[in-house]
């Protein structure tokens, strides 16, 4: 089985932050995208059942009730029959009843929601809204239709912002109560207003200590990747594909995809994508490259990576792979029942043990 990854490039607005390839909503484009999008998945889709499916952008919902009507109909190509999790995203804004119904009726079963905070200094920052009542509003009426599992995106480490400020923001979020948070800490890309601005990186001691706070206040029990917190039993089964270093198709415009041992990234280029040409880059993976990617990506795991299914997936050992002895001395690794998993109390500079590693 595979997994499906859709980009939806468009936007009603642009944040601040954001470096996602996307636009400014415009109806001409979304007619012509979503027949170039088409036109991908009849070329590419080579008949796999498929596990997941997560519609992300950009802002999915942007598009009108007819052209998600259009979304979904491209997408029936596929076969579902074993579908697990089909997740769609959304703002805020965009929930209303008839966008529920058309998601119900499309099988979708998982929503994840574009919040990032309701911190008035946070929000102008990333030139976003939201309000807390409003939020409190459209989740109840997601529930009322049959959406239990929902996730909401929190972002922190803003500029001026303070451990107060952030403490509010999650004591906020749990009230939603939410089954999944995913957490991110504000990066400055290249390319975006922020970027462009004044703005800086938060002192690295803040935001550990932030990064700490979204621990203790989500709870220890439910963090099991490095940005991602859950309920038991509601962690992300298609980000988990992702972690686990297996194959899903990425259709779309920028959209990255893993099949047939070979890593793919499509072109951002709007006119390259109309005309055919998806795919701006390839990397073809051999076994050893293969073994780096389970290594970077498992290990973002806080269960970490499973011995003997790494044997059984490559017929390699790990240990004999990789010089790990000097990890586990010095407590950046740990060996626990047939799992290998960053020291919890190190992850934040994971990064840096991954260096050490690879």
């Amino acid at each position: 089985m595979k997994s499906v990854y859709i980009h939806i490039p468009f936007c009603k607005s642009i944040c601040s932050y954001c470096d996602f390839c996307k636009f400014l909503y415009n109806e001409k484009w979304v007619g012509a995208y979503l027949t170039g999008l088409k036109n991908e998945i009849k070329d590419r889709y080579m008949d796999d059942e498929i596990r997941t499916i997560y519609i992300g952008g950009g802002t999915p919902s942007a598009l009108s009730i007819e052209e998600l009507r259009r979304l979904f109909k491209i997408i029936s190509i596929f076969k579902t029959d074993s579908l697990e999790e089909f997740t769609f995203e959304c703002n805020l804004s965009d929930i209303t009843k008839e966008l529920l119904l058309l998601l119900k009726y499309n099988k979708v079963n998982r929503l994840s929601i574009g919040v990032e905070s309701f911190n008035k200094k946070n929000l102008e920052f990333m030139e976003r809204s939201a309000d807390f009542k409003d939020a409190c509003e459209k989740i109840k009426l997601c529930r009322e239709y049959g959406f239990n599992n929902i996730n909401i995106d929190l972002m922190y480490a803003i500029p001026g912002e303070t451990l107060r400020d952030l403490k509010k923001d999650i004591d906020l979020f749990l009230r939603l109560n939410p089954t999944h948070i995913s957490t991110y800490s504000l990066i400055l890309e290249d390319h975006t207003k922020a970027s462009a601005s004044d703005a800086t990186y938060i002192e690295e001691e803040l935001d550990y200590e932030m990064f700490r706070l979204l621990e203790k206040k989500i709870g220890k029990d439910k963090h099991y990747e490095i940005s991602n917190y859950a309920l038991p039993g509601y962690e992300s089964i298609h980000n988990l594909v992702y972690w686990n270093n297996e194959e899903y198709y990425g259709f779309g415009l920028g959209a990255a995809g893993y099949i047939d041992d070979i890593r793919y990234q499509n072109t951002k280029n709007l006119k390259e994508y109309l005309l055919g040409n998806y795919v701006a880059e390839n990397e073809i993976l051999g076994k050893k490259e293969k073994m780096d990617y389970e290594i970077m990506l498992g290990l973002r795991k806080l269960s970490g990576i499973d011995i003997n299914k790494f044997r059984e997936k490559y017929g390699e050992d790990i240990e004999s792979i990789y010089n790990l002895k000097p990890l586990y001395k010095n407590k950046d690794l740990i060996k626990k029942k047939n799992h290998i998993f960053i020291n919890p109390e190190k992850i934040y500079v994971m990064n840096e043990i991954l260096i050490k590693i690879i």
